[in-house]
């Protein structure tokens, strides 16, 4: 498993977010609402989805890289299954680490529903 985020391992389309959010799992947490579904894919795919409720543009790219390094280094959390992870408005203050804590909670408690 390569530590990249091909295009393969993304949720990119609107029918991909609709069809998950409409048939899937949701997992809040404090600054951010994870929501599975499993797919038959064989490897996971992630979605962010960061609004402008978080904060202009440079804070919302910096919550996007966050996110993204967490599934870069973690993907072994991942299941197969499809992921979409919604930042609340708090978590523009946060740091990786704490990004990372909470993330592997709500993973956690997602896979073991599934």
């Amino acid at each position: 498993m390569t530590c990249g985020f091909p295009k393969e391992e993304r949720l990119l389309k609107r029918p991909d977010f609709i069809s998950l959010s409409a048939g899937g799992k949701k997992f809040p947490s404090s600054n951010f609402l994870v929501i599975v579904r499993k797919n038959h894919l064989g490897h996971p795919r992630v979605g962010l989805t960061v609004s402008r409720k978080v904060g202009n543009a440079v804070v919302r790219n910096r919550v996007k890289r966050l996110i993204r390094e967490f599934f870069r280094m973690n993907k072994s959390l991942f299941d197969e299954a499809d992921h979409s992870i919604i930042a609340k408005p708090g978590a523009s203050h946060l740091d990786f680490r704490t990004v990372s804590a909470e993330l592997v909670k709500v993973l956690s408690r997602a896979h073991a529903k599934l």
